[in-house]
């Protein structure tokens, strides 16, 4: 037996996100779903956006374009083009955390996720920064991120899941993984294991270096005609 907590990155999508909504809620499951700012934009989408909402999930911040990781940009003002215009858009949904997840380019664990500016204005915000621990790479493997997903889930008590609500038929399996996983005893949670949650209400509660890049430092001594 084990702990799942699934959570859908990258939408909401049309012909995607409702059948994703359609499966959770005809097995009681709830999740959160991290949306992209933009997306919010469109009428359609943000009537997704509230139905994930108001059937008991959680709405996450998952920046607003998808475009670089924090880590790696070098606008100074990142944090309020990405992050605060997302929670702007998605408003009344907020989860009273301030659910915020970072990217990684292809789900990584490294300084991609954040740099300095980054971090500090997740305290100053009183933002709640979720990982992740299982990553089945649904985007990248449609048909095949099942097994893989089901083998994550059996090496650890309590595993953190992302897939991705996207086009490419990877939540045609979804209904597959949830008997699998069913099957084998899953239990499925709302809630994150809090190691996977370093920075929560504004303060850092895990070490968080080995997720934050010096890019900024980098820039300043470009800038200043050094050598990094």
């Amino acid at each position: 037996m084990f702990d799942l907590t699934l959570t859908f990155d990258n939408g909401p999508e049309p012909g995607v996100t409702p059948r994703v909504l359609d499966v959770l809620v005809s097995r009681g499951i709830k999740t959160t779903f991290f949306v992209i700012g933009e997306k919010l934009a469109d009428p359609e989408r943000r009537k997704l956006a509230a139905r994930a909402h108001d059937e008991g999930h959680w709405i996450g911040n998952h920046t607003y374009t998808h475009s670089v990781p924090l880590g790696r940009q070098s606008d100074p003002l990142a944090a309020e083009h990405e992050i605060g215009r997302t929670q702007a858009a998605i408003g009344n949904l907020a989860h009273e955390q301030r659910w915020f997840r970072p990217f990684g380019g292809g789900g990584n664990l490294d300084d991609r996720l954040l740099k300095p500016s980054i971090v500090n204005y997740l305290i100053r915000s009183e933002f709640s920064c979720v990982l992740w621990n299982a990553i089945p790479r649904d985007w990248a493997d449609p048909d095949g991120w099942v097994d893989r997903g089901l083998a994550q889930c059996r090496t650890q008590p309590w595993s953190l899941m992302v897939l991705h609500d996207l086009p490419g038929g990877a939540m045609d399996h979804l209904e597959n993984f949830l008997d699998r996983a069913s099957a084998l005893g899953a239990r499925y949670r709302q809630e994150f294991p809090s190691d996977c949650v370093p920075i929560r209400g504004g303060e850092i509660v895990l070490p968080i270096e080995a997720y934050v890049s010096t890019i900024e430092k980098t820039i300043e001594r470009e800038k200043q005609g050094e050598h990094p």
